[in-house]
């Protein structure tokens, strides 16, 4: 995918997932608090996404800032909008149960914020990657890769990133509304 498509396409689900995942700080105490018979209650889904999206934070904020250096060397080529971003192979971390993973114990769920603060670092996190994402908007992100040892990706650039940040989320709408349906059955 030619980087204008990547980065349009990545602007649009930042901004669904982020407006998708708001409203459900406006639910229920008792549905997000709900322990569903396997996995965790909405209000630890959408405190899971938060730290998360901390982590993936720092590795986009780096590599943003890298990327750009990269670029001001005269890194990037004269045809960069030309480039592909390989975003497809990203995909299946969208889907629930799609590859096995064990999350390190910094991004479990503590308890340890409000939902409303939860909801405002949501807010500002979705907001910085919108940032970082129009500082790349002429194929920057592609002079700059890390590991990500998730469903072994391997080497991703900046753009993956952030389109892993949203897909991750998007995972995770899923799993919000299968936790809503379970709860809706158990209130009968």
């Amino acid at each position: 995918m030619k980087i204008e498509a990547a980065v349009e396409k990545i602007r649009a689900l930042l901004n669904r997932v982020s407006a998708d995942l708001d409203p459900w700080f406006e639910r229920s105490p008792a549905l997000l608090d709900f322990r569903p018979g396997q996995g965790w209650s909405a209000a630890q889904i959408l405190e899971h996404v938060s730290l998360t999206n901390h982590y993936l934070l720092i590795l986009i904020r780096k590599g943003t800032r890298k990327a750009l250096e990269r670029a001001e060397r005269g890194g990037l080529p004269a045809d960069a909008g030309s480039l592909d971003v390989d975003l497809g192979r990203l995909d299946e971390i969208a889907s629930h149960r799609s590859f096995h993973w064990e999350r390190p114990a910094h991004m479990e769920p503590a308890g340890e914020k409000s939902p409303e603060e939860v909801r405002v670092l949501l807010q500002d996190q979705f907001r910085e990657c919108a940032a970082c994402l129009e500082q790349l908007k002429k194929g920057e992100g592609t002079l700059y890769t890390t590991m990500m040892s998730v469903n072994n990706l391997g080497k991703i650039d900046v753009y993956q990133y952030l389109y892993f940040l949203c897909l991750h989320a998007e995972r995770h709408l899923g799993q919000l509304q299968r936790v809503e349906a379970e709860y809706l059955a158990a209130a009968g």
